[in-house]
């Protein structure tokens, strides 16, 4: 099993900026994609930015390309994923999700992932 805790999160205004981050342990070696998801009151769960093993292969939903960037460092028995969010809008309120699979190729559904974190508030105010 892997367990996966984000931080990070918090309250700031428009433009403003933060990071979050997510720590996975347990069976981190079986650990390929991971990937940072997001769910805004009333809305569907959708996928933010994923990372390959690597990190050589990343995917941005269109809504916050160049503006989130997501790293990830692949300790000996911790992952480590990171979401560095710029420029924040309104928009972008929502509970941030880290989620992890044993699978490779950079997916972006949420029934592709099998490991998720208990998430993360993020509020932006205008």
């Amino acid at each position: 099993q892997v367990q996966l805790v984000e931080s990070g999160g918090g309250l700031v205004q428009a433009g403003g900026s933060l990071r979050l981050s997510c720590a996975a342990s347990g069976r981190t070696s079986s650990i390929l994609d991971m990937a940072w998801f997001r769910q805004a009151p009333g809305k569907e769960r959708e996928v933010v930015s994923v990372i390959s093993w690597s990190g050589g292969s990343t995917y941005y939903a269109d809504s916050v390309k160049g503006r989130f960037t997501i790293s990830r460092v692949n300790a000996k028995n911790t992952v480590y994923l990171h979401l560095q969010m710029n420029s924040l809008q309104p928009d972008d309120t929502a509970v941030y999700y880290c989620a992890a699979r044993r699978f490779g190729g950079v997916a972006i559904r949420r029934d592709q992932y099998e490991y998720w974190g208990q998430g993360t508030q993020v509020t932006v105010s205008s």
